[in-house]
């Protein structure tokens, strides 16, 4: 599980037949703090490569945009390429199985006990659950070959 921002507006590929592979980057920061000897440890950030397939990755073109504070639960996926000049890269992805979003939506002036479009009603802090059980990231079998895939 990670709590983050989101770097950049999300990259939404679409391949055979409607299915969405959404593709971000996601800043997570552990604050600084003052060790008891004076030292001062600043903030760091690391940034996470997110990938989200099916019906979540259509969720995340609708409505997860740069900045966006996202909770999310998936698992790793390791890879490796040659680049241009010939030399091996690794890369680290998670895969995401489960998403909310954190950051408050302006709602429109309508009832705000009305069900929201997946059934729900919206939560009392204006954050967003979007929980998809059954659109979970496909298993390895099921994963497109990347290699069709411009990023």
């Amino acid at each position: 599980m990670l709590i983050g921002n989101v770097g950049k507006e999300p990259d939404v590929r679409y391949y055979d037949a409607d299915q969405a592979v959404a593709k971000l980057s996601l800043a997570t920061t552990e604050r600084g703090y003052t060790l008891k000897n004076g030292t001062q440890v600043p903030d760091h950030t690391d940034w996470h490569n997110l990938l989200f397939y099916r019906q979540l990755a259509k969720i995340v073109e609708q409505y997860v945009h740069k900045g966006d504070k996202l909770y999310i639960e998936g698992r790793l996926r390791y890879s490796t390429y040659d680049d241009p000049q010939g030399k091996r890269r690794y890369v680290t992805e998670i895969l995401v199985e489960n998403m909310e979003m954190l950051t408050p939506k302006t709602r429109p002036a309508t009832d705000p006990n009305r069900p929201t479009s997946n059934g729900s009603r919206p939560s009392s802090d204006g954050s967003q659950p979007v929980s998809m059980p059954g659109t979970a990231a496909p298993t390895a079998a099921e994963t497109p070959d990347d290699g069709g895939l411009p990023f």
